[in-house]
């Protein structure tokens, strides 16, 4: 039984910016964290500079619990040069961000198990440059 995994870390590569350096400075501590406004308490993500919410940029980071539930997700089978590759792209719920959705890869677990409202939760791979890559895995 062949498990999903990501893509080569040493190819993975991130770009940071002001608003979005607390989450991965958090994930390089193997923490999950999310942006949450201090004004009225609504999470938003991808961060961004204004809560959708009442526009605010007084924004407080949060660690979650890491764990999360599967909205969506894709199998992919190989990719261009690498055809050995086996990926579950996914749309999660977070556990205790609500109306939160993040994407990311969900990992150590055959396709065929995977299904919509399954329990993840979160683990992290190194990457390129000494970041480390928020993944799922069952929980």
């Amino acid at each position: 039984m062949t498990l999903a995994t990501t893509t080569p870390p040493s190819a993975i590569r991130i770009t940071t910016d002001g608003w979005t350096l607390p989450y991965w400075e958090a994930a390089k501590e193997e923490r999950l964290v999310a942006p949450r406004c201090r004004a009225c308490g609504a999470f938003r993500f991808p961060p961004w500079p204004f809560c959708p919410e009442c526009r605010s940029q007084d924004t407080d980071w949060v660690r979650l619990s890491g764990r999360a539930s599967m909205f969506s997700f894709s199998v992919v089978r190989g990719l261009p040069g690498q055809p050995e590759l086996l990926l579950v792209p996914a749309v999660l719920e977070l556990a205790d961000a609500p109306g939160i959705h993040l994407v990311s890869n969900v990992v150590d677990v055959a396709p065929e198990d995977v299904a919509i409202g399954m329990v993840v939760e979160v683990a992290f791979v190194d990457i390129a440059d000494g970041w480390k890559l928020p993944v799922f895995r069952p929980a």
